[in-house]
């Protein structure tokens, strides 16, 4: 089971402000934030208290994930659909509309979208409504 995870940008005020948008209808909002020794920024997000996907710079040593695929749990058809609104609005690129994947199963319900610096983002929810 994951506690956490990481994820490091290129641009870190750009790709703070998409997840942001992106992971609202989610219930996902910066519940931490603060500054990194040596300069920059670190931020976590979360819904429920705790924070469990941080957003922090870019850097040599730790460089950006490049094709990385991050699922996020949804309540349902609704919040699927209002996740995969606001990450094309936020400067995403459509990589599957939502929809019934039954490939996967005969309940899944999912959106897939390309976030700016390159990660594959999906909300999904596997229950039938």
């Amino acid at each position: 089971m994951l506690d956490h995870l990481t994820v490091r940008l290129t641009d870190y005020a750009a790709g703070k402000a998409f997840f942001t948008a992106a992971l609202a209808p989610l219930g996902y909002a910066v519940l931490m934030a603060f500054d990194l020794p040596g300069g920059g920024q670190i931020c976590g997000l979360g819904e429920g208290g705790k924070p469990d996907l941080w957003l922090a710079p870019a850097t040599a040593e730790h460089p950006a994930p490049v094709g990385q695929h991050l699922a996020f749990q949804a309540k349902g058809h609704a919040q699927v659909d209002a996740f995969h609104a606001a990450a094309i609005a936020a400067g995403a690129t459509d990589d599957g509309a939502p929809g019934g994947r039954a490939e996967y199963h005969p309940d899944y319900y999912g959106a897939f979208v390309v976030a700016p610096n390159g990660m594959f983002l999906e909300a999904c929810t596997h229950h039938a409504e």
